[in-house]
């Protein structure tokens, strides 16, 4: 347990890293925010106009850092992530709007990547050098095309071409947002094409991770003394994917991390509204409150995910456990 304490002041140190970090990143980059909204505008703007903008958004109060500093902490701590210059909303209701969609999407298809790339790597490593390692080239071509020519091509194939798949965008134009079967069918049927692109990606990896320490988890001492012993074949798999599992845990962690993050690429060819969309939109304009709030939630969700991962090793291996 001291251990286990020992990490968890380390993630809280590392987020106050992160928090102050994102905090002083927008103040040192070059270019005023407020001056390409303000030019954005038509007609003329009165210094009284060019006032209330600032106040507005917070960027007009002639603070200390330190001032910032504080001001920033106790809006964290009130759930206050700023206001949106180019789309004059709470960042926390922007937020709010995007990260079901690239959770939904993404969150989802990493589960089921991790899931069946892990099973598929138990049984390839289980049957070393039969068919089965046939599935491997065909996996590891999907993953070195690049996600944005992969999804293009479905989308062009099944989408475009033998209209599979509906093409661009979430859901069905003209249905009512809600927890209704015409509305949640939809949003499925939208998902499918990019979710089968990040699978088919991204499955690769957990394949050849998991049969890689299965071959090298199968020579151990505690599998062949099992096998010797005339252990059911069910359980000495088990016990031999129990400990080989274990790396990818840590990274599975990573990637439930940074699904928070979004697929860019994929969410720019299918136009699908997650959060690294949103996030090409906040660079581009310049948003730097949005940028703030989308970098808070990345991170702080990449520590968490770790952390979670830490709890999860500490379950799966008694030798963690026991230096715990």
């Amino acid at each position: 347990m001291i251990a286990l304490a020992r990490k968890i002041g380390v993630y809280v140190i590392t987020a106050w890293v992160a928090i102050t970090v994102n905090f002083l990143l927008p103040r040192l980059m070059p270019g005023n925010p407020i001056q390409t909204m303000i030019g954005k505008l038509q007609g003329r703007v009165t210094p009284q106009m060019q006032k209330a903008i600032q106040l507005q958004f917070g960027m007009g109060l002639h603070q200390g850092l330190w001032s910032q500093y504080w001001s920033y902490w106790g809006q964290l701590f009130h759930g206050n992530l700023g206001q949106s210059i180019t789309l004059s909303a709470p960042v926390s209701t922007v937020l709010g709007q995007t990260l079901p969609w690239t959770i939904g999407l993404l969150g989802v298809c990493t589960v089921i990547s991790f899931v069946v790339g892990t099973l598929l790597g138990i049984a390839l490593g289980w049957r070393r050098g039969s068919w089965l390692d046939g599935l491997l080239p065909v996996s590891t071509f999907f993953q070195a095309v690049p996600y944005f020519f992969l999804g293009t091509v479905l989308l062009l194939v099944f989408g475009s071409d033998l209209h599979w798949f509906p093409v661009l965008g979430n859901y069905q134009r003209g249905l009512t947002p809600g927890f209704n079967w015409a509305f949640l069918s939809s949003v499925v049927r939208y998902a499918e094409l990019p979710g089968l692109t990040i699978v088919l990606s991204s499955i690769a990896g957990w394949m050849l991770g998991m049969r890689n320490m299965m071959v090298t988890t199968m020579d151990e001492d505690f599998v062949l003394v099992a096998r010797a012993k005339g252990l059911p074949t069910r359980k000495v798999v088990t016990y031999a994917a129990r400990n080989a599992i274990l790396p990818s845990v840590a990274n599975f962690s990573l990637a439930i991390g940074m699904v928070v993050s979004g697929a860019l690429l994929v969410e720019l060819v299918f136009n699908y509204p997650g959060v690294g969309n949103l996030l090409l939109q906040a660079v581009l304009e310049q948003d730097y409150p949005l940028l703030q709030g989308i970098f808070l939630v990345i991170t702080l969700t990449v520590l968490a995910a770790n952390l979670i991962a830490d709890f999860v090793y500490v379950a799966l291996d008694p030798r963690v456990r026991q230096e715990a």
